[in-house]
């Protein structure tokens, strides 16, 4: 009895640990969930069947066995919207919609540097495969306020007219507004040329094909290319693809900032990130509010803007160009742009067709952060020279007609006199170099004339 009572004892623990091994061998059952395409209207895809959250991503399975990758971004009814991230050749009513369980994230570290990539990290500069081994997310969070680590040095971008009288900070954000044709790209090629960085990220966003071919053989050129990664979202990719390419530079310079690098961030251009945001706001059936655009576009742009700045490691110093169409610098995304950013420079026409290059209008332009890491000699000295070169701007036809008899205003006449001075100062070729020190030192030279004159 007391060898049965023993056995009988033992049974269930047995039992137990048999029970634990074959649970622990089977492999749980996934079940997939799959929807169908039921209507596409310009560029909005309509499923049914699936559910998926808004900023994840599904697969669309063609006939053939294409998949195209799609962003959810938004539903109603039981529908998910989709926005497409590659061209839709080969859907049709009906194609299997598969929710994927990861959302977007980038591929990112130092086997980037030197290479051109689209807006989903796939290489088209034609060197092969890029292996990197992590990860960030696409869409990551902005900077805590109060993790800002304050911008109190200098950045030298290398152009002697920005270092002297438009001075930059490292974390700084500003915008660089233009019309088209007036020389942006080429003072981008100059900043990423010459500025001390140690990682320079360029997102070319919406531009035409043959210029991204331009930007990077001519203007960046091999020795600008090697620290730099380049992101090309071409003007005919889909909106998707060009909003994304925004985003993955974003990530991509958040990635070396983390690492305590700096990081100088050239995104080409900011206006078109919001064209492609309204292409989709709109066609999901967002409100047009503000000539075109919808609410999402104008919140779209400060989560963007707003990941870039001094962290607690690294920096990212960033530059947008913001396009002026018309000249209109009071449209919706220049007048949001300015509101956001920490300073703009303004590269005019009526500048560049006078000869002068950069085509900078320092009387519109300003740094609103110069104030706090240039000297008081070299404030005085950039407020001096930005008042000469407003009045004589003011009062340039009469002067070029001879209305005005030198002697009846002695500012005009000191205005006069500092003209060539000024654009001598600000003329700069595209392949030339001007340190901090060099600019800062030929901006007295300009300016030590008037402040004898005046007494100082």
């Amino acid at each position: 009895m007391n060898a049965l009572e023993q056995l009988a004892g033992e049974r269930p623990g047995r039992l137990a640990q048999r029970l634990s091994r074959l649970s622990a061998s089977i492999q749980p059952l996934v079940l997939q969930e799959e929807g169908s395409l039921v209507r596409m209207i310009g560029i909005k895809l309509e499923a049914v069947g699936c559910q998926a959250p808004i900023g994840s991503r599904c697969k669309i399975i063609t006939d053939e066995g294409d998949t195209i990758e799609a962003e959810v971004v938004g539903f109603s009814d039981g529908s998910l919207f989709l926005m497409p991230e590659g061209n839709l050749r080969g859907v049709k009513l009906g194609a299997r919609v598969v929710p994927l369980q990861t959302g977007g994230v980038v591929s990112v570290d130092e086997q980037l540097l030197g290479r051109v990539v689209d807006g989903a990290g796939n290489p088209i500069d034609g060197r092969g495969h890029i292996g990197c081994l992590h990860h960030v997310p696409l869409k990551g969070e902005s900077i805590n306020p109060l993790h800002r680590s304050p911008i109190t040095e200098p950045l030298d971008v290398g152009v002697r007219a920005i270092n002297a009288l438009l001075t930059l900070g490292k974390g700084q954000r500003v915008g660089l507004f233009a019309g088209s044709g007036v020389g942006k790209s080429t003072l981008l090629g100059m900043m990423t040329r010459h500025t001390e960085a140690d990682v320079i990220v360029v997102a070319l966003v919406g531009e035409r094909g043959r210029e991204v071919r331009e930007f990077v053989d001519d203007i960046l050129g091999p020795a600008g290319l090697a620290r730099a990664i380049v992101v090309a979202t071409p003007a005919d990719d889909s909106p998707l693809m060009r909003i994304h390419g925004a985003w993955r530079a974003t990530a991509i310079a958040e990635f070396f900032a983390a690492r305590g690098k700096n990081v100088l961030l050239l995104m080409d251009s900011l206006t078109r990130v919001a064209q492609a945001q309204r292409e989709i706001g709109l066609a999901v059936g967002e409100p047009p509010v503000s000539k075109g655009y919808p609410p999402s576009v104008f919140s779209e742009l400060p989560a963007l803007v707003e990941r870039a700045g001094n962290g607690v490691n690294g920096s990212i110093t960033a530059v947008y160009t913001v396009l002026v169409e018309g000249g209109d610098f009071d449209d919706p995304v220049s007048d949001a742009s300015r509101a956001i950013l920490d300073g703009h420079i303004v590269l005019s026409r009526e500048v560049a067709d006078s000869g002068l290059f950069p085509a900078i209008d320092i009387d519109s332009s300003v740094s609103r952060l110069m104030p706090s890491i240039a000297g008081e000699e070299q404030l005085a000295s950039a407020r001096l020279v930005k008042a000469l070169y407003a009045t004589y701007q003011q009062n340039r036809d009469l002067i070029n007609i001879g209305a005005y008899q030198a002697g009846s205003d002695e500012s005009i006449d000191r205005a006069i006199a500092a003209a060539p001075r000024i654009r001598g100062f600000i003329a700069q070729a595209g392949n030339e170099k001007v340190d901090m020190a060099a600019s800062t030192a030929a901006l007295f030279q300009v300016a030590s004339p008037e402040l004898e004159g005046a007494g100082q």
